[in-house]
């Protein structure tokens, strides 16, 4: 069966103290802008739970045309049985009808052509309804072929996913404490750096353990050509002031040249498919924690990696149900 997928999203809302009317009416303005957002997210999270209640419901739609089918095979069945009891019974007529003197076939010639019509075209019908039920039941046996092949391809995916993440949490047992994870949900494999393991403050260049860290992933994607990669910069609710290492106009620049900085070391790596890396910038606006502690901030500050099965086969097999 079609395992489904789900997206869990957060969003934490920041509570301030009195303060002046102009301080009060900037936050109250930036409260607004943080609930639009998460709106925006809500409605892109119950865009993807429609898009898997419709998978589902596709998914049950077969099923209960599969059960027609059966009901029709089984009611051609009895008919063609019934038919076949008939044809017998008409036969035995018709021979019982034989063993008569030639004055009873004469006197009734008529009525055994007439009969003979009837089993003629009685057998003409049969005919053509066990033909209609050979294709029905090859339609049926095709379709079963399909899903199970769909079931299949589905497990395999979610198993080399897991051997993925497995993989990847090996291949990082290095930085464990350090502000790195790796997690499995949603059919996707997360790795989660936090900024202490590669930026400086303000800063988008990559430190030593950090490249250290990234290159290390860049060898596991080079063996999985197949999987998509999207690199997000992620950082704390404070605002950049004044120019800070060459000019960072906000959040959302700082995230995004830290994003990039993640792609280009993975770039670097000959057998990463560059075609699989994207990267974004998501600025404050997706917190794992408040940003009211600085525990809560440092967490905040943080770059994922997110790997994704590319689906292209599954909506192709989808499609020919």
């Amino acid at each position: 069966m079609i395992k489904k997928i789900s997206i869990a999203l957060v969003v934490l809302i920041v509570s301030t103290s009195c303060v002046s009317k102009k301080i009060y009416n900037d936050l109250e303005k930036k409260y607004a802008d943080l609930k639009k957002e998460n709106r925006n997210l809500s409605d892109g999270n119950e865009d993807l739970l429609k898009a898997k209640n419709q998978l589902e419901l596709d998914s049950n739609a077969q099923k209960t045309e599969l059960d027609k089918l059966k009901a029709e095979r089984d009611k051609l069945l009895a008919d063609y049985t019934a038919s076949s009891k008939n044809l017998k019974t008409l036969q035995a007529s018709y021979n019982a009808l034989e063993k008569d003197s030639n004055e009873a076939l004469t006197s009734n010639i008529n009525k055994n052509r007439e009969l003979l019509a009837q089993l003629e075209a009685k057998e003409k019908s049969m005919a053509a309804e066990q033909d209609r039920l050979n294709k029905l039941k090859a339609e049926l046996d095709s379709s079963s072929k399909r899903l199970s092949e769909l079931e299949s391809y589905i497990a395999a995916k979610d198993a080399s996913m897991k051997k993925l993440k497995e993989t990847l949490s090996k291949s990082l047992k290095a930085f464990e404490g350090k502000g790195l994870t790796v997690e499995q949900r949603n059919g996707k494999v997360y790795v989660s750096m936090e900024n202490k393991l590669l930026f400086g403050t303000g800063s988008w260049a990559v430190g030593a353990e950090g490249k250290t860290a990234v290159v290390a992933v860049g060898k596991v994607l080079s063996d999985n050509p197949d999987i998509s990669v999207l690199i997000e910069g992620h950082t704390d609710d404070d605002k950049i002031l004044g120019s800070i290492g060459g000019g960072i106009e906000n959040n959302w620049d700082l995230s995004t040249k830290r994003a990039t900085a993640i792609v280009t070391i993975l770039s670097e790596n000959k057998s990463v498919k560059k075609e699989n890396l994207t990267a974004a910038g998501r600025g404050e606006f997706a917190p794992l924690m408040s940003n009211d502690t600085p525990e809560g901030k440092a967490k905040n500050r943080r770059i994922e990696i997110i790997l994704t099965p590319k689906l292209d086969e599954i909506s192709k097999m989808l499609n020919e149900l």
